[in-house]
């Protein structure tokens, strides 16, 4: 373990810790954070004192994204949540922009470091140790992915960075060089899988004994984690992080049974119905949309911050001593689609599909045909075939009854060849609206 005091400190007792530093969260955004004085004083709270500590939480308003972006003017770019002057701000990290202007990240000095600590606590869990090689395909900028790329050198590794975008430069690094870890989207991982295959690289006999998959659900799910684990021949734990509240702020351990918090102390972790907006409570097995509020943070903090991440959540201690809740992403909540009322995350699909391997290679692309959440059945899925795989309306047939036996939905099942669909070096795109 990266910090064993920490790590395995009795949960009551770190919930305790945790009350006082969000009293104090609190009133610094009620004395720093225009955004956040607002949004509380509209909610009925004029004081730090009147809204209380973790108990009273679920009666102050979530936050959203959109929010975050609206505030977000030509004088104020990252936003009014922000909460020091621009000369304590030593970073600032961007998201991809895909619906428009990138939304910016900023932190302090402080900041980062906490960042860097929480991704160290949860790579950490994955049984790297100090001494070790790990290469890593995460760029260093503009995505807040890059701050996690700090934990390696807190671990007392040694890091080859290689970035996005260059396979060749990359197996190259692993045949020279020798790592024992690799840190990769579980969807470049897979394809990586498939060009060792083609070019007789034996990815199974490299070095690599100990694959890191984090950036995007997949590498929980049991049957994407076997065909990576074979491809491989290495162990695979995930991490998650969330862009605006942390890197890596979860990771597994080696007992593979869901990612630990590994930003305890400096992040505070709900569970709300996505539809209702209710909490739920915090037990072995329970299912909601994770909510954040950060505890310590300084530049741009977020008070019980809305990742529309659908997860599972166990409480119980880990084998491993650890004491944190543990958690498996299920899907996002802005992908859920729902189907004559049947609720139906893409991953769920996928990993139904990954049953039919070696028939089929496992990729997918869900195309709905209307525009939202909302579809009438049957849902149309391509799924491409293994290489040299022959396709078969028995095989179309039995893959749909899957789906409708396992997750009770209709779909319409296309089976496409091999390399049809289209493969990524960093995250997979799972769902494809039709253009109107």
């Amino acid at each position: 373990m990266f910090e064993p005091d920490v790590e395995t400190l009795p949960w009551l007792d770190q919930i305790r810790l945790d009350d006082a530093l969000y009293r104090k969260q609190i009133a610094y955004l009620m004395a720093h954070s225009r955004f956040y004085q607002g949004k509380l004083r509209d909610a009925g709270f004029e004081t730090a004192e009147e809204i209380g500590g973790l108990d009273a939480m679920a009666e102050l308003p979530l936050t959203e994204k959109s929010e975050i972006r609206t505030s977000c003017t030509e004088a104020e770019p990252m936003g009014a949540h922000v909460a020091v002057p621009t000369d304590r701000i030593v970073r600032i990290y961007s998201t991809s922009g895909t619906t428009g202007t990138p939304s910016y990240i900023p932190l302090t000095a402080q900041d980062l470091d906490n960042w860097v600590t929480t991704s160290a606590r949860s790579y950490s869990a994955s049984g790297i140790e100090r001494g070790e090689a790990i290469i890593s395909t995460y760029n260093a900028g503009p995505f807040a992915a890059g701050a996690a790329l700090g934990a390696f050198d807190r671990l007392g590794m040694c890091h080859i960075p290689v970035g996005t975008g260059n396979t060749e430069r990359l197996m190259t690094a692993i045949r020279l060089l020798k790592p024992s870890a690799a840190v990769m989207t579980p969807s470049y991982a897979a394809y990586l899988g498939e060009w060792a295959a083609d070019r007789g690289f034996d990815l199974q006999g490299s070095s690599v004994r100990r694959l890191l998959v984090a950036g995007e659900p997949g590498g929980g799910e049991a049957k994407l984690r076997a065909r990576l684990e074979e491809d491989w021949g290495a162990k695979v734990t995930e991490a998650m992080g969330i862009g605006d509240i942390g890197v890596s702020l979860w990771g597994e351990c080696e007992e593979q049974c869901g990612m630990h918090l590994g930003a305890r102390g400096f992040v505070h972790v709900e569970l709300i119905d996505p539809e209702t907006e209710t909490s739920i409570a915090l037990a072995d097995g329970a299912k909601g949309e994770l909510v954040l509020t950060h505890l310590r943070h300084r530049a741009a903090p977020m008070l019980r911050f809305r990742t529309r991440d659908h997860v599972e959540i166990w409480t119980s201690v880990c084998r491993c001593g650890r004491t944190a809740p543990r958690v498996r992403c299920i899907g996002r909540t802005d992908d859920l689609l729902i189907v004559r009322g049947v609720n139906v995350f893409p991953s769920a699909i996928r990993d139904v599909v990954n049953e039919f391997a070696p028939a089929v290679s496992g990729v997918i692309l869900i195309k709905p045909l209307a525009a939202g959440a909302r579809q009438e059945p049957p849902l149309p899925v391509s799924v491409e075939l293994a290489k040299d795989g022959e396709g078969t309306p028995e095989l179309a047939e039995t893959i749909r009854n899957r789906i409708r036996d396992m997750l009770v939905v209709s779909s319409r099942i296309e089976l496409v060849p091999w390399g049809t669909l289209q493969r990524s070096e960093y995250k997979s795109k799972l769902v494809q609206h039709q253009a109107r």
